[in-house]
């Protein structure tokens, strides 16, 4: 009993794990950059012991835990604007973010903006990083290259620091759209990338699939739920047969 109990309670936590991340997902659909989480399980097998007419017949039954969550860093689609201050990347590249915390970060959000001193920031995260250090274009109009060579007047500004992260990669999310990674490296030569001004990188969320996995979850947890109290009335039942024995 006390097996069954376990069983079902781990249930009920692994898919409200799976609810919670998809739930985040739903609400970051509209977020730029926004990368889908999913929670991966393991199995394991336990050894059970089957006693019928008398004898003993050994067996095991597959157990699931939640493991860990997986972001899925695959490209979203592009959002074309033709406003300057957006700016996407098509390839497996990020953009540097000086946070106002202190760290670089890294990011895929292109919905820039200039802060009151002219620099191009990223709302209230940062300030978008050059290869020069923080990038100021003041009041000018400016252009950014293929390469992410950043023009004003004709004449070279900058060009973005760009980081790369294999897309099996794994990365630690700051926020909604930031990410830090141990993996981030310099852009290999020979990979390919291009920036792309006047557009921006929606989320990777599909919602057709992040809706059946919701009704998945929810059916698995309700199912979790109706066997936990079946055990536990189970139980109830045999300490009062029990006490009555007793």
């Amino acid at each position: 009993m006390n097996r069954g109990y376990y069983i079902a309670a781990n249930g009920m936590i692994m898919n409200q794990r799976k609810l919670d991340a998809i739930g985040n997902n739903l609400t970051n659909m509209s977020t730029s950059g926004y990368k889908a989480d999913t929670i991966l399980t393991q199995r394991f097998d336990e050894a059970m012991i089957l006693v019928k007419h008398r004898e003993e017949l050994s067996g095991s039954f597959a157990a699931t835990y939640v493991d860990t969550s997986y972001t899925n860093l695959e490209q979203g689609t592009f959002e074309f604007t033709d406003s300057p201050f957006d700016v996407g990347i098509n390839g497996n590249v990020y953009f540097n973010v000086a946070a106002y915390n202190g760290e670089t970060m890294l990011t895929r959000n292109g919905q820039w903006e200039l802060d009151g001193e002219g620099y191009l920031c990223l709302s209230n995260s940062g300030r978008i990083l050059g290869e020069n250090g923080e990038i100021f274009v003041g009041n000018k109009d400016f252009r950014i290259d293929v390469d992410g060579t950043i023009y004003q007047d004709g004449e070279v500004v900058d060009r973005l620091r760009l980081s790369y992260i294999d897309p099996e990669g794994n990365i630690d999310k700051f926020g909604a759209n930031l990410f830090t990674s141990v993996e981030a490296m310099a852009v290999p030569e020979g990979e390919r990338f291009d920036i792309i001004q006047g557009a921006y990188e929606r989320s990777n969320i599909d919602l057709n699939y992040e809706m059946t996995m919701m009704m998945n979850a929810n059916r698995l947890y309700e199912a979790s739920s109706s066997i936990l109290q079946l055990i536990d009335g189970m139980n109830q039942k045999a300490a009062s047969q029990i006490c009555k024995l007793n």
